[in-house]
């Protein structure tokens, strides 16, 4: 499974970004610079990631920095998937 690739998928359904997310690369900021993704877009992310992925994200997992790049995002998710 290519995660980044899930990832980004999830951004656009999620975000409703209608395939926005296609030029989306690791380097691409989110927090702040995507007005989609307010408060409760991230806990609705947060949930469409843990059902793809099979994770279970606790509050203490989660802060300003995983949502800050794609980049971060993903790796967030790969270090669960590896915990």
């Amino acid at each position: 499974m290519d995660v980044m690739q899930e990832v980004v998928r999830m951004l656009d359904e999620v975000l409703s970004l209608n395939g926005r997310s296609a030029s989306f690369a690791a380097d691409t900021p989110l927090l702040g610079a995507i007005p989609e993704l307010d408060s409760m877009a991230v806990v609705s992310l947060i949930t469409g990631l843990e059902e793809r992925f099979g994770l279970v994200v606790d509050d203490d997992d989660v802060d300003g920095n995983t949502f800050a790049t794609v980049g971060s995002l993903v790796e967030f998710v790969q270090a669960k998937l590896a915990a």
